[in-house]
């Protein structure tokens, strides 16, 4: 690691002139203060341990020229934020250039390592209102991925309103012309649907050296509601056309957020936010002495997509909250997808237990519907979460989860923690602080009230239903799951916007897990939001699952299971696998192969299949589990680039760092039965080719694959649709 502090390091040239390195072998990043005063990242690169000869030549990526003393239009401020009665500085879409962020002088920074992880951080200050805004920065060593969050600080006698604030900021790279911007729209049964465009599309050449000012115009993405990746996930990448270099990032909010990229001094600028005023009415009161710190940015470095990918899943498992499942990655059955659909009982559990078993499965999820005793439905009564006595009459839900248990199976329940029926006793029983609200009024969302998880009779009442499931019952999963969008947030006292009342409770909500954690360290949480709706990294770092989607066509699936790995590492990223006794053998084989390199989630009528069909099940079970330990540190590459929507072939591969080993899943819903696949990281090898799904029983007519040396590539056959193969590649020694 590299790097000067103020209290051990290399002095100041001036009082207000700044120049140092931190970093580590794998991200390196430069700070220097221009003619203005301010304080500048002028430089991110990956470091390469064999420098190109070429003049000029960088090795990784670079934000601003390497000169220690950047002018005015070089590289942006470190923190962006505006602030009531203080202007914004620039009128239009685009977060920079904003009056208060011009103001702030570096006043000291630090440097430190501790667990694997390096840390800077630059306090700056404006010393008109006192505040402080100190950029926390931190690297895991060995990857090229930057994390960056601000902490404010009023410092002086009057109060501030903050209406925005920066997490993360990158200034000059390359020019629009160069460069293309990629997006995931991600919308329910239809999540993860990445796509491209030049960037100059959007920000338009307006000929910049002929007016006073760069561009207005940006491109601009945001996420606003309860849903954080409900219309799009909460990243980007941005890769340089013809020059390989990729800028891949994530914004980690719960809540809203918002990132923009346009034009500037001839080059790009990036800018990512949590939730703002102008979008998410979140505005946040700092008294003096208070402070507030925003969500964090990350931004993964790589020479391409895949390599960017590769780092950002690393990073993904750096910072997630440690647990065994991450590594067993146990087979999961729920019983609701194509097949119970929320109408459990005890009649329709115990013959489906009883094959979920024969299949293979670790864990036996009860979803929703088990605490429905009523005739008037479920959806507007939830809240109590005991048991329905009319569903399980003998003996209740307690011999049904015995049943699990008899089969070797872990128990699973499904909840919906934070909602209330407006039916429900438990509406009334709470005080009215307790949920959701604006102007007084308690907020109703489809016949649900919202739990406020920072009041703390909402947080007793569900440690008690979960300390009730878990720990008296023996409920070892639990799928929380979350259907309602409230829209922008809520006003509890203390609030002064309904956006700063919706992050406030998103954040206690994942604090609240991380308690129910602590308690049940063996519990397994899968995260779930109508699917993909709630596929944000804040979450992601505490849950041990994540729902990809409800979708339910098995032939939909394939480009939402491919492309799942952008958001979740594959580990994490549960994929519904529902054979159905009515599929004929390529059907099953189909459903179930699209989960073998995600985190396959069984579901379908396994009672009522035939013995061969069930076999078919249980064949892709066992190959599952022989590479599941894998599939715990591989990472993600794309043969055929990111999944579109409507592709007639898609292909997600898996490598295995430091191994010989790689996995591909290759799909075939339409077009020609041959395709060449590039495998580029195998490039000069010879490679073995190896069918692990369909199992030999079935594959003789299922398709082919043969590595071509010459080539570099991987020739697949498959003769017939809809039909899908897992393939092993081994590089030979």
């Amino acid at each position: 690691m590299t790097g000067t502090s103020d209290s051990a390091g290399t002095a100041p040239r001036t009082a207000t002139e700044q120049h140092f390195v931190w970093g580590h072998r794998a991200l390196e990043a430069e700070f220097a203060t221009g003619a203005d005063g301010i304080l500048r990242l002028v430089r991110l690169t990956r470091p390469d341990p064999r420098p190109d000869p070429r003049p000029g030549a960088d090795a990784g990526s670079r934000t601003g020229d390497s000169a220690p003393v950047p002018g005015p239009d070089a590289p942006l401020h470190l923190v962006e934020l505006t602030a009531l009665g203080h202007g914004s500085g620039w009128s239009g879409p685009r977060f920079t250039g904003t009056a208060f962020g011009a103001r702030l002088r570096h006043r000291s920074h630090t440097t430190r390592e501790a667990g694997g992880w390096t840390y800077l951080t630059v306090e700056l200050h404006d010393a008109g209102t006192g505040l402080t805004a100190s950029v926390e920065l931190s690297s895991p060593l060995g990857l090229p991925v930057l994390r960056s969050r601000v902490r404010l600080r009023n410092g002086g006698e009057e109060p501030l309103v903050i209406q925005s604030v920066s997490s993360l900021l990158l200034g000059a790279l390359p020019s629009p012309d160069r460069l293309d911007i990629h997006r995931a729209r991600n919308d329910w049964l239809a999540e993860c649907r990445w796509y491209t465009e030049p960037l100059r599309d959007t920000v338009s050449d307006i000929q910049v050296d002929v007016h006073q000012h760069d561009s207005r115009a940006a491109l601009t993405l945001t996420g606003r509601g309860s849903w954080p990746s409900d219309g799009h996930l909460p990243m980007g990448a941005i890769t340089e056309r013809g020059g390989g270099r990729a800028w891949l990032w994530q914004v980690e909010s719960p809540a809203g957020w918002r990132w923009d990229a346009g034009e500037r001094d001839h080059g790009t600028y990036l800018a990512l936010n949590g939730p703002v005023d102008a979008e998410h009415q979140w505005r946040v009161r700092l008294a003096p002495g208070a402070e507030f710190t925003t969500v964090p940015g990350v931004l993964a470095l790589g020479s391409g997509l895949d390599d960017a990918f590769a780092a950002l899943t690393s990073y993904r498992r750096a910072v997630r909250r440690p647990h065994p499942d991450h590594s067993a990655l146990p087979v999961v059955f729920n019983d609701y997808m194509n097949t119970l659909m929320g109408d459990p009982t005890t009649e329709k559990l115990l013959p489906l237990i009883d094959a979920a078993a024969r299949a293979g499965s670790e864990y036996f999820c009860i979803d929703s519907g088990w605490y429905d005793d009523s005739t008037e439905g479920w959806w507007d009564s939830v809240g109590e979460w005991l048991p329905s006595t009319r569903r399980f009459p003998d003996g209740g839900i307690q011999a049904v989860l015995a049943r699990i248990r008899e089969r070797g199976m872990v128990p699973g329940l499904w909840l919906e923690p934070e909602v209330v029926g407006v039916r429900s006793p438990v509406a009334s029983e709470l005080p009215p602080e307790a949920f959701f609200q604006r102007d007084g009024v308690r907020l109703t969302e489809q016949g649900r009230h919202q739990l406020d998880l920072r009041h703390p009779a909402a947080r007793a009442h569900l440690d008690k239903t979960v300390d009730r499931i878990v720990g008296d019952w023996g409920v070892g999963y639990l799928k929380l799951d979350y259907n309602i969008a409230v829209d922008p947030g809520t006003c509890a006292p203390g609030d002064i916007a309904p956006g700063a009342g919706l992050l406030g409770h998103a954040e206690a909500y994942l604090a609240w897990l991380s308690e129910v954690l602590d308690r049940h360290p063996g519990l397994v949480i899968e995260n779930c939001a109508s699917g993909g709706m709630r596929m944000d990294g804040a979450t992601l770092a505490v849950t041990q699952l994540q729902s990809t989607s409800d979708q339910q066509d098995p032939l939909r699936y394939p480009p939402i299971a491919a492309a799942a790995p952008t958001a979740v590492p594959p580990e994490q990223g549960a994929v519904w696998a529902y054979p159905q006794p009515g599929f004929d053998d390529d059907l099953i084989t189909f459903t179930l192969g699209g989960a073998l390199l995600g985190r396959i989630h069984l579901s379908g009528h396994l009672d009522r299949m035939s013995e061969y069909q069930l076999a078919l099940v249980r064949d892709a079970v066992t190959v599952y589990k022989t590479l599941r330990g894998d599939l715990a540190r591989a990472v993600q590459f794309w043969p055929l680039g990111l999944p579109g929507w409507t592709d007639e072939w898609l292909a997600l591969g898996m490598r295995v760092p430091g191994d010989r080993t790689s996995y591909l899943s290759v799909w075939r819903r339409g077009g020609q039965p041959e395709l060449r696949l590039p495998v580029a990281h195998l490039a000069g090898r010879d490679v073995r080719a190896e069918i692990l799904h369909p199992t030999a029983e079935t594959a003789e007519t299922a398709g082919s694959a043969a590595w071509d040396g010459d080539r570099d590539e991987l020739t697949v056959s498959l003769p017939r649709t809809p039909a899908v193969l897992l393939i092993r590649l081994i590089a030979e020694e």
